[in-house]
């Protein structure tokens, strides 16, 4: 499958743009879109929260993802290293057409997916070292952490932990049995720590 990516942020923008410059590309490149995927959304928001999460998901191996430049992928470089990382993991070609960027099977593409994957890796370490930090502060001045006193946080999937012990027992991956569920993987995997299934 070939898809065509498209992002624009705010309903002011078009993507007559981005079209064009992705059908004149495939044509050039010999290449037909088999599917497009267009949103009007802040590169700013998490994949899950954008049609890039259900697309990122769904691409299969061997894949290609087709988008004007590698900023319509999300606003930051640690997002965008993140989800090519993700990419690379499900063998899934990226290719840009500003920035004429290459995301394959060939050696450079693996030595940028684990150039990727070990800074996505620093930052996160970064994050919970500053975490860390920030919470010790805040507890050694007297400040009370955790959950504040309240009835107990409610899931999408309340209620259905028995039909969700049964599919896993059944053999379900996270990926199907969300789909199963019809949730998303990130909904599905906060509520199975919640059930205790994992930590």
């Amino acid at each position: 499958m070939v898809y065509g990516y498209i992002r624009v942020s705010t309903d002011k923008q078009t993507v007559e743009n981005q079209r064009f410059e992705i059908e004149k590309f495939c044509g050039r490149e010999g290449i037909a879109i088999d599917s497009w995927v267009e949103e009007t959304v802040s590169g700013a928001k998490t994949p899950d929260k954008r049609l890039l999460g259900a697309l990122l998901e769904s691409a299969a191996p061997g894949d290609l993802i087709i988008c004007s430049e590698l900023s319509r992928l999300g606003r930051n470089l640690l997002m965008i290293m993140s989800i090519l990382n993700q990419l690379m993991e499900h063998q899934v070609r990226v290719w840009t057409i500003k920035d004429n960027f290459r995301l394959g099977d060939d050696i450079q593409s693996k030595v940028l997916a684990f150039a990727f994957g070990l800074s996505a890796e620093i930052e996160r370490q970064l994050i919970r070292d500053r975490t860390r930090e920030a919470l010790a502060l805040k507890k050694a001045s007297g400040v009370r952490l955790g959950r504040p006193p309240g009835p107990a946080k409610q899931y999408k999937l309340t209620g259905r932990e028995t039909e969700i012990r049964e599919l896993l027992k059944q053999g379900y991956t996270g990926r199907r049995l969300a789909e199963k569920l019809q949730v998303s993987t990130a909904t599905l995997y906060r509520f199975l720590r919640h059930m205790g299934v994992f930590k």
